[in-house]
């Protein structure tokens, strides 16, 4: 079974090596790895080269995470690809356990696990929305992202039937990508933590974007018009998307974004006719 592991990074010399040590640590070695700089100006390029040559390094201005992403699935010779973020770690026999677990199950195409948050350097405890879960789970996935790319390994056939990640998206890339995944595919979870997630710092996306819901609008308008999903489904899709544009709605009225609430009226309008 074949690994492609793709770390996508953006100035972050400072978490980066944490990740890099956490694969090279790796109790079943991968083929490749493969770090794809979306532009980092801290170094990274130095140390890549001085300390990780062994590792494969690409080199991109700066386009977002979907795109870094995206340009180490062309580069990835493996059957299998494994993400992990440049501020998450891999404990050392998280590939070895999917490894496993995916060859006792073989019909699966994508495995997740559970993890370890931690917040400024202290353990939390998820709450109840973030529980992780396996099998027919793609409305669960509707609320928000459940699966962390970081726990991911799936099968490079799926990004050929259901396309890469949405560039158009600076954020919730990930939740567009298992919405189009889960609608069809059920996936296997190994209910034990194989990642350590780290938050709390400035730099993560959820940081750095207003309103989050926004981008989950558009994915699931997307996957309204260009998926054909089930009767149950399409119904829950539809209560999401009118729900979460509700949301955005009363933000924008709050802040006297009135052009702005008035936008995401219209797609209620819309979709409660359907």
């Amino acid at each position: 079974m074949s690994i492609s592991v793709i770390i996508p990074t953006y100035n972050r010399i400072h978490s980066l090596p944490r990740a890099v040590d956490s694969v090279l640590s790796q109790t079943h070695a991968p083929l490749e790895i493969i770090v794809v700089d979306d532009g980092s100006e801290d170094g990274t390029d130095r140390l890549m080269k001085e300390r990780y040559s062994q590792c494969d390094y690409l080199h991109q201005s700066n386009l977002g995470v979907s795109s870094a992403r995206n340009l180490g699935i062309a580069h990835a010779r493996g059957e299998w690809i494994a993400f992990l973020d440049s501020d998450d770690r891999w404990l050392p026999n998280k590939l070895q356990l999917q490894i496993g677990a995916l060859t006792e199950s073989p019909q699966y195409r994508l495995c997740h696990s559970n993890e370890v948050w931690i917040r400024n350097g202290v353990r939390v405890n998820q709450m109840h929305k973030h529980a992780k879960s396996g099998g027919r789970i793609f409305q669960r996935c509707l609320p928000l992202c459940v699966i962390s790319p970081s726990s991911v390994m799936l099968h490079r056939t799926l990004f050929e039937e259901y396309g890469l990640f949405d560039t158009e998206l600076p954020a919730c890339e990930d939740y567009d990508l298992w919405l189009r995944i889960c609608a069809r595919e059920e996936v296997l979870f190994i209910d034990e933590p194989l990642i350590e997630k780290y938050g709390g710092h400035t730099d993560q996306l959820s940081q750095r974007h207003w309103g989050m819901d926004r981008f989950r609008v558009h994915s699931l308008i997307n996957l309204l018009e260009n998926q054909c999903l089930d009767g149950d489904d399409r119904v829950a899709t539809i209560d999401m998307l009118i729900a979460k544009c509700n949301i955005l709605v009363l933000g924008a009225e709050k802040r006297g974004h009135n052009q702005r609430a008035a936008y995401y009226r219209d797609i209620q309008r819309r979709y409660r006719i359907q």
